[in-house]
């Protein structure tokens, strides 16, 4: 037996394992986990212990379950879905790196998570080992070639899995790039394994170049004791935090659940940044809302919330086309109704279809 056969055979097993939990959790059906296996070969069960003792007990409709557990859905795939949703291969100079803007990249030191989401637009690329030496080498490297970029984004993965040295040695070299003016992390650690936050982490994010945490979190039932715990010790450490949000149907495409989820991030000091509109990942329409009905969301809560606390509805191009504002400036309905007219930053007009339903019966 090969390296490549023993590693194969133990994310089988692994699966198998987390499948069992879920299945004596009540939180898959026995007759619904060869489905499961068959999602999860696509993007991993990964699922905290701490994590999974919060889950038990709760619906399968539940926000959180419905977030993290697998389910038969994820197989249907429709033509228009995307295996790159975003376009990140064609913006990548270097494994390991995407440039898409300018002025910022990407650096993506693991592609494995805590919590694999199962809406993930990245979810034919995680679940693997973090970079090789010789390969962040290659995208360190880059950074210091471009003096044109001023923000470098950790993301991947979740780089807070990383150890802490490992983390603090990748910022120490960011911090002897010149040009690189801002480090931003994104993350579910600080809510979803807050364990993490350990001291020796915050030793480790204690940098002289402004940092910043973008915490990924989409209902306000992720955060609990532990987590505002964990988001308390990051922001009295002098780190700054901000939020990222996905509109997914069935868990906070309505009004008081959206709004619920704004105050509890602010109420922590986390002030809310992106709200996205989902990606047309494959095999996640069952997530997915339409544009109008989004619109119609951010329209409703920004008469209810406090400035402060609303987030910047985007959407992401498909195509690698970069984000955009999803407000009416920035898309219109296309004159023959089959989609959308969407403009990216640089004046260029694309079409975007919902995959949901026609228009007019919206």
């Amino acid at each position: 037996m090969n390296i490549i056969q023993k590693l194969t055979g133990r994310k089988r097993k692994k699966r198998s394992q987390i499948l069992s939990a879920l299945v004596d959790a009540n939180l898959v059906c026995l007759s619904d986990t060869e489905a499961c296996e068959d999602a999860a070969q696509t993007l991993p069960i990964g699922i905290p212990k701490k994590l999974l003792e919060r889950l038990k007990g709760r619906s399968r409709s539940d926000p959180l379950v419905r977030q993290f557990v697998p389910t038969t859905d994820e197989n249907e795939k429709s033509e228009k879905e995307l295996s790159d949703p975003i376009g990140d291969d064609h913006h990548s100079p270097v494994f390991g790196l995407v440039h898409r803007y300018p002025d910022r990249v990407l650096l993506m030191p693991v592609s494995s998570c805590p919590v694999y989401c199962r809406f993930c637009f990245r979810r034919n690329s995680v679940g693997g080992a973090r970079l090789s030496e010789t390969l962040l080498d290659n995208a360190l490297d880059y950074i210091k070639q471009n003096n044109e970029i001023w923000e470098v984004i950790l993301s991947g993965g979740d780089p807070l899995i990383l150890a802490p040295q490992r983390i603090n040695d990748i910022l120490n070299r960011l911090e002897k790039i010149d040009h690189v003016g801002t480090i931003r992390i994104h993350t579910r650690v600080p809510a979803l394994d807050p364990d993490r936050i350990t001291s020796a982490m915050l030793k480790a994010l204690n940098i002289q170049k402004p940092l910043w945490i973008v915490l990924h979190c989409n209902h306000a039932s992720e955060i609990d004791q532990s987590a505002e715990e964990a988001i308390r010790k990051l922001i009295d450490s002098g780190i700054p935090m901000l939020s990222q949000t996905v509109l997914l149907k069935g868990i906070n495409d309505n009004s008081t659940d959206l709004t619920k989820l704004m105050r509890t991030l602010v109420e922590n000091r986390i002030k809310p940044y992106y709200l996205h509109q989902g990606d047309l990942a494959q095999g996640t329409s069952h997530f997915r809302t339409t544009l109008r009905h989004g619109r119609n969301l951010v329209r409703t809560i920004r008469g209810r919330l406090s400035g402060v606390a609303q987030p910047i509805y985007v959407l992401d191009i498909p195509g690698g086309f970069g984000k955009v504002s999803a407000e009416d400036a920035w898309i219109t309905p296309s004159v023959d109704g089959t989609g959308w007219k969407v403009q990216d930053h640089r004046g260029v007009t694309h079409h975007y279809e919902d995959n949901i339903e026609p228009l007019d019966s919206q």
